[in-house]
Order: structure tokens, then sequence, then C-alpha cells
């Protein structure tokens, strides 16, 4: 057993797990007044907090939990941990609720879900330029936070309500990634509340295997109550664009993504963060360049020539205008209650430069399933790795994030098919499993993975664990072991301990 530096542990109301109760109604009553006695603030149920709170940004995928704890400091995180403990009862901490597979629910019914949303203060440090949050803050807020202070930034996703603990601690990207780095990247210490309901601070010189395993699986060692940030300067100015692309058939599609990718790899310009974004009307490259307009048209002029495109779109903004450009309307500076919900299905990959096979393959599907496809999908292609990119300059090894690979981790998708009214058709799923499978097939399974922050509930625990932890499954599912032997953080896709 590896020795646990700085460990504070409490003894509330006993931590053995012993016979634990199976009646549900049993277990609520027993969750209940262990909480009550601990003086661990809940939800009522069927409350409008309650309702709120159990509200799934996935509304395909709706869980009733056992209780909600609603902890305001770190004791209050120790007590609900150690009270799930003595009960017997799964727990999961929830930030933002923004999973797509309801894992802050717990990804089905009986869970004990540790509500972190009114922990979400930002505090800043001008001497060391980190930046500490509290695990329930959500990203508006800290963009909001930094830049008022200091105008100071991480890289990290778009849509202000995520919850920045568990978008950072699964990976993170954003149009700040191939500058920067992912939110993961920024990360350079972690307080975190253990199985045991001890609570250790972690960093490269604190409990570095923890701190290896929260940065990219975070949500299966414990209950992260806050995260350090290394923060850097925001620009000044930066350049929000758009290029239309007319792939209106296969061979346009072959043609123009081959262009870009060759682009990409060969080292798109490093201030320059870009996507593709199709849907069934248009298709676009989106992004954002750090810098001015004129320094943009410079650095794009390339691609756009072997596009044989021009700029559609280009203003230029602070970081702050930039980044509410990109919420499409959402309030900025959000905490709760955060009523933002979809019904969809989603699947996401990571794949390096795809082989001519594999580009017919997909653009034929896209052309002829996509384009036919009614609902509202879309499918976000972002320009993750190449040669400039800081996310592939992190080593392999540094963090259990998984995709650093300068060869085989090039892009990053996201494929997203949703409903605007009523229920997600139960024969819907073939459409984005067929289109997921058109890449994969030509693929070897060395060359994908997927990214735990776009969850695929449909798959089994097995293939989960490893399409999104890869090499680096082995040495987590140790890590699990001596943390949670028992599971006490669990759900369906979560690390078996081994």
């Amino acid at each position: 057993m590896m020795h646990l530096q700085l460990a504070t542990s409490i003894t509330l109301v006993g931590l053995a797990v012993a016979n634990p109760l199976s009646n549900p109604l049993a277990k609520r009553a027993a969750i209940d007044d262990c909480l009550r006695t601990a003086n661990v603030p809940v939800d009522a149920p069927n409350s409008n907090d309650w309702r709120a709170d159990s509200n799934p940004f996935n509304q395909r995928l709706k869980y009733t939990p056992v209780a909600i704890a609603v902890p305001t400091t770190v004791t209050q995180v120790q007590a609900a941990v150690s009270c799930a403990a003595k009960v017997g009862v799964k727990v999961n901490p929830k930030s933002g609720g923004h999973s797509y597979a309801s894992f802050g629910l717990g990804g089905e019914n009986g869970h004990f879900v540790v509500q972190l949303d009114r922990m979400n203060a930002v505090t800043y440090d001008s001497a060391t330029e980190i930046a500490t949050v509290q695990a329930g803050a959500r990203l508006g807020r800290v963009a909001t936070a930094l830049y008022n202070n200091g105008r100071r930034a991480f890289s990290h996703g778009t849509c202000p309500g995520v919850g920045v603990a568990g978008h950072s601690l699964h990976g993170g990207f954003g149009f700040s990634s191939h500058t920067y780095g992912l939110a993961v990247d920024a990360i350079v210490g972690a307080t975190v509340v253990l199985a045991d309901a001890s609570v250790v601070e972690t960093s490269q010189t604190e409990n570095p295997h923890i701190f290896w395993a929260l940065r990219g699986a975070g949500s299966n060692f414990g209950i992260v109550t806050s995260l350090k940030f290394k923060t850097f300067a925001a620009p000044s100015q930066v350049t929000v664009f758009s290029v239309n692309l007319p792939w209106n058939s296969a061979s346009a599609i072959v043609q123009g993504w081959s262009a870009i990718q060759d682009w990409l790899k060969a080292g798109m310009p490093k201030e320059m963060n870009g996507r593709i974004f199709g849907n069934r009307m248009q298709t676009q490259i989106q992004g954002l360049y750090h810098g001015t307009q004129a320094q943009l048209q410079t650095a794009i002029q390339p691609l756009l020539t072997k596009l044989n495109a021009q700029l559609s779109q280009q203003q230029q903004y602070d970081w702050m205008g930039a980044f509410s450009y990109y919420t499409y309307g959402q309030q900025v500076d959000v905490s709760r209650p955060y009523n933002l919900v979809e019904t969809f299905y989603s699947k996401s990959l990571v794949t390096p430069a795809l082989p001519n096979s594999v580009l017919q393959n997909v653009a034929n599907y896209w052309v002829q399933k996509a384009r036919s496809n009614s609902r509202e999908w879309f499918i976000i292609i972002d320009l993750y790795g190449g040669a400039n990119s800081a996310i592939t300059k992190v080593t392999n090894n540094a963090t259990a994030y998984a995709f650093r690979d300068p060869n085989n981790h090039l892009f990053l998708y996201e494929f997203y098919d949703r409903v605007m009214t009523g229920s997600y058709p139960s024969n819907g799923f073939e459409f984005l499993d067929g289109w997921v499978k058109s890449f994969t097939d030509g693929l070897t399974t060395d060359q994908w993975g997927m990214y735990i922050n776009y969850a695929d509930p449909t798959m089994n625990r097995t293939m989960a664990q490893d399409v999104y932890y890869r090499k680096n499954l082995p040495k987590l599912q140790a890590l699990k072991k001596e943390l949670d032997p028992t599971e006490l953080f669990y759900y369906p896709q979560a690390l078996q301990p081994v």
C-alpha cells in the first residue's frame, strides 16, 4: 500500500460496509438518518431542489437517487462518503450534471448523489498565477472570475453550464487546447475525499500516484472538492472565424478532409484552434485564432489555398467576448439552477489521419445515411493533434488521460443525434453506431479510442474501460483496487478493481 501524505481523516459515523441493507426503502431511511445525524445538508425528496438536482441534461436517461446531499464544506463531503460506506450504497459526485450518460446520477437508479454546485468559489493567487476552483463551479463562472481577476484564463470548453470537475478530470477540450493543452493539463493540484472518507492533497509531489489517476479518470477514485489550475494571460485580442465547406458529395468530403488533415498533421499554427462542424444543412470550419484578424488571415491562407475557399466570417473580440460568442446565447456566468436539457444519443472517437479507404466509407455514410436522417444531428471533428498541438506534446504516461500520440491522435469527434420533442426512437441508435463503425472498420484497435466526456452508455463495462483508457487501463485498475476495492464510487462504466 502506498503511503498517503498529508491525509486527514474523520470518524463520523463508522466506515464499515458490513451487512449492507438490501431493501431500497430501508437504505433510504438509513442514509437519511445517517446524513441527518452527521449534519449533512440534503435535498428534501420531491422538493424544487430535488427536482432540479435530479433532472438530467440528457432526458433520455432519467434515474432516481436514493438521496441527494448538497454539501458546502469538505467536512460535509467526508461525512456523506462515510454514510454511503456505512449504509452500503454507491455514491457519485455531480458537479455540473452535464454527463451524457447521467453518470452524475449514478447511471442507474438507487445511487447516492453528492451534488457539488453549492461549492463554486473561484480564487486567484497573483503571486503563483494559480487559480483554486471548487468542484461545483461551472465553466462560465470560472472564465468570468479569472478574467475579472487580472485577465487570466486556462484552457477549457465552451459550454458555460458544464461543471469544471468532470470536464477537466476527464480531458476538457476547447478553443484554446491546440495552443495551451486540455483542461486536465492545467491541473497542478487537487483535493480529494477518498473511499475511507479521508481527505488528501494531491500534486506532482503529494500523493503523485493519485494525482496521476485523477487527471484522466477522476470520477473513479473519490470526490474531488477543489482543483488548482495554472493560468495564462488571456490574449488581448482573439478572432472568431468560419469557413464554409461545400461538402455536398462524397468526393468533395474526401478531397476537403484530406487537405485539412494534411495541413493539421504538418503543423496547423499553434495559435489556431478549430473544428469541423456538420449537420444536415451545412458544413463549416469554425474556430478561434489567438491573435488579430490580420494575423489570422496570414496564418490560415495556406489552408484556404488547399481548399480553394475563403473566410466566410471573421470577427475580432476580447477574450470574454469570444467565449460569449460560442455560448450561442446562453448566460455566461451561470451557477444554479441550470435548466438546459436535451433528448439525445451521442458517441465519440479519437482517430489518426484517415486513410483514403476509410475516408471514402465515412463520406459515403455522411452523404447517403446522415443526410437522409431528418433528426437534429450534428458531427464535430475537433482539430486536435498535429505537429504544433500542445495536447500531443504531453508525454503519453504523464497523466491517466490516454490520447497523446502525435501519430494516432489527430481528430477528436463528437457524434450527436437529438430529437426536439418527444422520445428518442428505439431504432435511432443504429444511425450513429453505423457512422462510427464506418471509421473503426478500417482502423486497428490501437489506432482509435473514445472520450468519456461524451460517454456512450450502450457499451458494456469491459469495452468502455478499454476504449476510454487504452494503455493506461491496467495501472488504473490496480489503483482502483488499492483506493476503492469495494467500488463505493461506481457507475456502470466505472473502472473495475483488478
